[in-house]
């Protein structure tokens, strides 16, 4: 027999769909089977931004062909609300008030999807208009919050900042971004006995699926069956967002017994779901000639929307990433979560810490400007230190710092100084094409800040064949998370991957699960299938010894069978005298993160089982005649610990990048003085293609990298912080930026740094180096 398993951990394994999602036999919730006598759901959508409902004739919808019935909030048996919060404040239809264009006021099923689209545009509806606030410089002054602000504070930074040597302040305007899912929202409901009722929604939270619908019908949550077997991609828009759509089908489904469909169009589905929260930062930092850091004072001010969503949350992340891998001694950071009547915005990729991120490293880059100095280097000069230097402003203690070695292998690798050095003699000699570099750090925290996320569960059966059924909480979404999890499987049993079965995630088998988010899926459903598996295990040893009559030690697990003294039987024969012998061979398993805690008052705790580390190193060329640009190469050296799976790791960390690539140069949301959102499809909103990837792209894993904490198998999170990685991009095009004026002045880009900005950033520093020549004349 083989002395190796297939599919074991640390081993590079495909997807587990990657064949069926290329042959389009991947079944998303729009290819099922529909049931017969369907009913496909539209929603008609408010036009105003902030009004009161003077007039809502839906008449006119009834009598449309195909439609059968047309649901207001007055219909909802339940609570109307799907608010991800204790707030109570997001209504599931719209009744005398709306908040934003594109609230959902009604929504109408018909025979057809076409016959309900129709429809939905026939009601008659009049507005007494309110002022409306869009835009979060607006909603600054107006100081109204959708939730509860957060300080961090360590030391005086007011006084650090007054005694430094030197001091600077600025602003800068970090945008938003789409989550442009390839399988947009979309929610299958079907009715059975009494109030039960089955979903199928694309979502990366079924739990709260589930509880979502429940609270509408006025059922209790067992009544209500959620699942999912995979998604079109999530990246945090089907965390919360797809509470709407499912509750919808669900009050469809029940009112007329018949099955219900929803699926808006991309339009509709980018006007009515959140976003990633765009930030206006305020900074001001004291340093010294060196460039260290000696205090320094942020405010993050969020467009939220309409109602709180988790933009709670979400702020408090962005101000724990605020100082990335730098210690600063004296330091105060606040969140403002700004109300305004645009869509609420969500959960996306990182939460809140890429915005933190870049708001930091902006902080770290006006320095550099201020002193002439290679940003790199008082990057170095403020990283913390493995000993000393080392709490944070949420005064954890950076245990596991790592991205002194990161950051010094990557320059090596990518031979940044030579390349720095050549781009500045390129740039001296091309009048028409800027070259820039940039090598930024990433540390980023891994955990949900809501202590009571960071649990799983699981359920594992091995059948009389040796076959084994595995079931947990995790949503699969592209990333690879089902097939992480059944490696984990398969080395406990010492089993060929083939032999263990990935089933669609529902609450049927495992309740009370959290998000699919946080980067936590693999930490946190690999340990609850591991503790199952490992039941099993123990049981069948347990039998073994006793059978046979020798020490439990002497029960040894190899590749696809079993050493039981001097003799070896398949896994398959053990499995089976188990049977025989009335062994149970099913388990859950459940896991809570260890160690963490957050007094989020206090603005004290540990809110983060580990930081996962990176660091990227970006060349780009941009034309100064139309702020165009191409990224040139980028290396990147990211840490994942022991990687479960190398190969999906890799996919994550270039992904990742790409997206937060996007994220920063191209994909700009924009809302016109109506309240409407104008970039709402492909043709509007650009996100990166393939032209747009680095032409040369170069990703590795830290060798020999282990996690400090005993996270599974010694692994690290990989979904968001790779993200991150992408800063370096924006700072390439900044250092391109840059040399129109000989380096002297910081560009302070915006972004997303488009073209137009980047041109807008060239002809302003153009200005600025011709103003004292002009004095001068």
């Amino acid at each position: 027999m083989s002395d190796r398993i297939e599919g074991a951990v640390h081993e590079a394994r495909p997807h587990d769909s990657a064949a069926r999602h290329v042959t389009g036999e991947a079944l998303y919730i729009d290819d099922l089977p529909e049931p017969q006598g369907l009913l496909h759901v539209y929603l008609g959508l408010a036009t105003k931004p902030h009004a009161r409902i003077t007039k809502l004739d839906l008449a006119p919808v009834r009598a449309a062909e195909g439609v059968v019935c047309v649901l207001t909030a007055a219909d909802v048996p339940g609570e109307n609300d799907v608010s991800a919060t204790h707030r109570h404040d997001e209504p599931l239809l719209a009744t005398d008030l709306v908040q934003f264009v594109g609230q959902p006021i009604f929504a109408v099923a018909a025979r057809t999807r076409e016959q309900a689209r129709r429809a939905a545009r026939l009601a008659i509806v009049e507005y007494e208009e309110l002022p409306a606030v869009l835009d979060v410089e607006e909603a600054l002054p107006r100081g109204e919050l959708v939730t509860d602000p957060l300080t961090l504070r360590r030391g005086d930074a007011r006084a650090a900042i007054a005694a430094a040597p030197r001091r600077l302040k600025g602003r800068m305007r970090i945008g938003g971004q789409e989550h442009f899912y390839l399988e947009g929202q979309v929610a299958l409901a079907i009715p059975g006995e009494a109030d039960e009722v089955q979903i199928f929604s694309s979502t990366q939270h079924p739990s709260e699926i589930q509880h979502m619908v429940a609270k509408v019908l006025g059922v209790p949550s067992h009544s209500v069956t959620v699942e999912i077997r995979r998604m079109g991609g999530g990246f945090g828009g089907k965390e919360t967002q797809g509470n709407l759509f499912a509750c919808i089908a669900a009050l469809v489904a029940k009112k007329t017994g018949r099955a219900a469909k929803i699926r808006p169009d991309r339009d509709d589905d980018m006007i009515v779901t959140g976003k990633r929260h765009d930030f206006l930062v305020d900074y001001e930092v004291g340093f010294d000639d060196e460039g260290r850091i000696l205090g320094l004072d942020m405010t993050y001010a969020a467009r939220c929307g309409w109602s709180a969503d988790l933009s709670g949350p979400v702020t408090d992340r962005a101000l724990f990433h605020a100082e990335n891998c730098y210690f600063v001694p004296d330091v105060e950071l606040r969140s403002l979560p700004l109300k305004t009547n645009t869509v609420s915005n969500t959960a996306f990729r990182g939460f809140g810490g890429p915005q933190g991120m870049v708001g930091g490293e902006r902080v770290i880059e006006e320095i550099a400007f201020a002193l002439g100095l290679d940003p790199l280097e008082v990057r170095k000069r403020n990283f913390y230190g493995v000993e000393e230097r080392n709490v944070t402003p949420y005064h954890q203690t950076v245990e596991d710092n790592v991205i002194h070695e990161i950051v010094g292998e990557l320059e090596k690798r990518a031979a940044y100084a030579a390349r720095r050095e050549a781009i500045r003699a390129f740039n001296e000699n091309s009048r028409i094409i800027k070259r820039g570099i940039a090598l930024t750090p990433v540390k980023f925290g891994i955990s949900f800040t809501l202590t009571a996320y960071n649990q799983a569960g699981a359920l594992v059966h091995v059948y009389t064949d040796g076959s084994v059924h595995l079931n947990h909480g995790g949503t699969e979404m592209g990333q690879g998370l089902h097939t992480k999890v059944a490696q984990v499987v398969a080395e406990e049993f010492q089993i060929d991957i083939a032999h263990v079965k990935i089933t669609a995630t529902t609450t049927g088998k495992v309740p009370n699960t959290s998000a699919t988010a946080a980067s936590s899926g693999s930490d946190l459903n690999g340990q609850a299938a591991l503790a199952a598996a490992r039941t099993i295990k123990n049981r069948l040893i347990d039998f073994a010894a006793e059978h046979w009559s020798i020490p439990a030690d002497q029960v040894v697990f190899l590749p696809n069978r079993v050493r039981i003294g001097n003799q070896e039987i398949p896994f398959r024969a053990l499995v089976w005298q188990a049977y025989m012998a009335r062994v149970p061979l099913s388990a859950t398993g459940f896991y809570k993160t260890p160690k963490i805690h957050w007094d989020r008052a206090a603005g004290r705790g540990r809110p983060f089982y580990y930081f996962a580390y990176g660091a990227a190193c970006s060349e780009v060329a941009v034309d100064t005649l139309t702020g165009e640009y191409k990224v040139e190469r980028v290396d990147i050296l990211h840490d994942v610990g022991r990687s479960l799976n190398p190969a999906i790791d890799i996919g994550q960390i270039e992904g990742g990048f790409v997206q937060g690539m996007g994220w920063l140069t191209t994909e700009e949301l924009w809302w016109d003085e109506a309240g409407r959102l104008r970039t709402h499809a492909p043709s509007t909103y650009k996100i990166p293609a393939c032209g747009d990837r680095p032409r040369i792209f170069n990703v590795a894993l830290l060798e020999g990298a282990r996690n400090r904490e005993d996270a599974i198998h010694r692994s690290k999170a990989v979904g968001e912080p790779p993200f991150m990685l992408a800063i370096s991009v924006l700072h390439a095009i900044s250092d391109a930026v840059a040399s129109v004026a000989d380096y002297r002045f910081c560009p302070r880009l915006d972004t997303p740094a488009t073209p137009e900005r980047v041109l807008r950033a060239i002809e302003s520093l153009r200005e600025r180096v011709a103003e004292p020549e002009e004095r001068a004349a």
